[in-house]
C-alpha cells in the first residue's frame, strides 16, 4: 500500500505562526496546476505500482481550489495510479471556505475527509494568529460538513498561544468536542524561524507562555479528549472509536508515499525526495523537464533513527522483537540501554517488549527522540 500527498501552496493570507511553504499570489494557479499534472505523469512509478490507499491534500490551503481545479487533480491521479475504491481522502480547509455549495462540490469530488483548521473557538486568539474566520465560522462550518454528509471530521487546535489562559483552552476544548468531529490534532504553538510571531518573540513584542502553563494545557488536553472518548494514539492526535488519520498512520508505519508539489516529500521505501520549496522554480524545472527535487539514499542507521521518530510518537511504541529483526541486535542493545534511565524517570515504561511514553514523557518527547538516535 502507498499514499499521496498534494501540496497545493496558495493561501489568501499568511498566519503569523505558519512555517509550511505557501505564496499569497493565486494568479499563478492554472499555471501550477499544469505543472502539478506533469509531475504526476513524471512519478507514477514511483510507488512501484502499489495501491494507493489514501490521498491528502495540504497545503497552504487546499479550500482555495475550484471544484473543476480540484476535479481536474483527482482525474490525473485516477489516470496514472491505482487508488482504491475505498481509499481516504483527505482535504485540508479553512472553515470561511466551506460554504454549503462548496461542501457539495467536495462531496461529488469524491472527498471523504475533511481536515478543518480550526486552531482556536476565541476571536481574539484567531485575529492574533492572523486567521481569517472567526468562531462562529468554526462552529458553522463543521455542522455544515456534518449536514453534507461528512463523518469522518478532523479538526486543529493549538494551544500554548500568548494570552491563552487555561479557562479559555478548557472551553476551546469543550466546545470542540461538543461538534461532531471523530478526529482532533492538537499542536502546542512553535516559533519557527521566519515566521512573524519568531520575529516578534525575538523583540520582545511578544510573550511566550511559561513552562508551567504549557504543561497545564497540555494535562488539560489529554484529560479532556478522554473525558470526551477521544483516545490520544500519538503526541498530538486523537482519535473517536478508532477513526485514525490512515494517511499519517501510514507516514508512522513507513509505508512508502509518493509528495506532489512544492515542499512535498516522498519515501519509496530505501531513499526520501523533497520538492523545491518556491512554486515558480517548481513550475520552471518542471516545463524544462530538468530536476526539481533533491534525494538521499538512506543507511540502516538512518532507517533506524526513522523507526525511532515515528514510532515513539505513537501509542503503539518501540518494539525491541521488530528491532532486532530489522536491525540487529546491536540496535536492540542500544535502546534498551538508553530506555532504562526514561523507565526509572517515569517517562517510559515497557510492556511485553514494547516501549512507549507515559505522560510525563509525552511533554519532553523531543528530547527523548534525541537520545535514542545514533548520529
Amino acid at each position: 500500500m502507498a499514499g499521496i500527498y498534494i501540496h497545493i501552496p496558495f493561501c489568501r493570507q499568511k498566519c503569523y505562526y505558519c512555517d509550511f511553504y505557501k505564496t499569497v499570489n493565486s494568479s499563478q494557479t492554472g499555471r501550477f496546476l499544469s505543472a502539478l499534472k506533469l509531475e504526476a505523469s513524471e512519478r507514477k512509478n514511483y510507488t512501484e505500482g502499489e495501491n494507493i490507499r489514501t490521498v491528502y491534500f495540504g497545503g497552504g490551503t487546499p479550500s482555495v481550489l475550484k471544484e473543476q481545479e480540484l476535479m481536474e487533480i483527482l482525474d490525473v491521479l485516477n489516470d496514472h495510479f491505482h487508488i482504491e475504491e475505498d481509499a481516504e481522502i483527505t482535504f485540508e480547509a479553512n472553515p470561511d471556505d466551506l460554504t454549503p455549495v462548496y461542501l457539495q462540490s467536495l462531496k461529488k469530488a469524491g472527498i471523504n475527509r475533511l481536515s478543518i483548521g480550526i486552531q482556536s473557538f476565541f476571536d481574539i486568539h484567531l485575529r492574533k494568529m492572523n486567521r481569517r474566520h472567526d468562531s462562529q465560522q468554526a462552529v458553522r462550518a463543521i455542522e455544515d460538513a456534518f449536514e453534507a454528509g461528512f463523518e469522518n471530521l478532523s479538526t486543529d487546535l493549538i494551544y500554548g498561544i500568548p494570552g491563552l489562559t487555561l479557562k479559555q483552552w478548557q472551553e476551546s476544548l469543550r466546545k470542540m468536542f461538543s461538534l461532531p468531529v471523530v478526529h482532533l490534532s492538537a499542536y502546542h504553538l512553535t516559533y519557527h524561524e521566519g515566521t512573524a510571531f519568531y520575529t516578534w518573540l525575538k523583540k520582545g513584542t511578544l510573550k511566550e507562555l511559561s513552562e508551567n502553563e504549557s504543561v497545564s494545557q497540555f494535562n488539560l488536553l489529554l484529560d479532556e479528549a478522554s473525558q470526551a472518548g477521544f483516545e490520544q494514539y500519538e503526541i498530538s492526535n486523537f482519535a473517536r472509536n478508532g477513526v485514525y488519520s490512515k494517511h499519517n498512520m501510514a507516514y508512522w508505519s513507513g509505508e512508502k508515499y509518493l509528495g506532489l508539489g512544492p515542499s512535498a516529500h516522498s519515501f519509496n521505501g530505501t531513499s526520501r525526495q523533497w520538492n523545491i520549496a518556491h512554486i515558480d522554480a517548481y513550475m520552471k524545472l518542471i516545463e524544462t523537464d530538468e530536476s526539481f527535487f533533491e534525494e538521499e539514499q538512506l543507511t540502516a542507521q538512518e532507517h533506524f533513527n526513522e523507526y525511532i521518530l515515528t514510532h515513539i510518537r505513537t501509542k503503539w511504541g518501540i518494539s525491541l522483537d521488530e528491532i532486532n529483526n530489522r536491525f540487529g541486535e546491536e540496535y536492540v542493545d542500544w535502546v534498551a540501554h538508553e530506555a532504562e534511565k526514561h523507565i526509572l524517570s517515569g517517562k517510559m515504561m515497557e510492556q511485553k517488549g514494547v516501549l512507549t511514553l507515559t505522560r510525563e514523557g509525552l511533554f519532553v518527547s523531543d528530547d527523548l527522540m534525541t537520545g535514542f538516535m545514533m548520529v
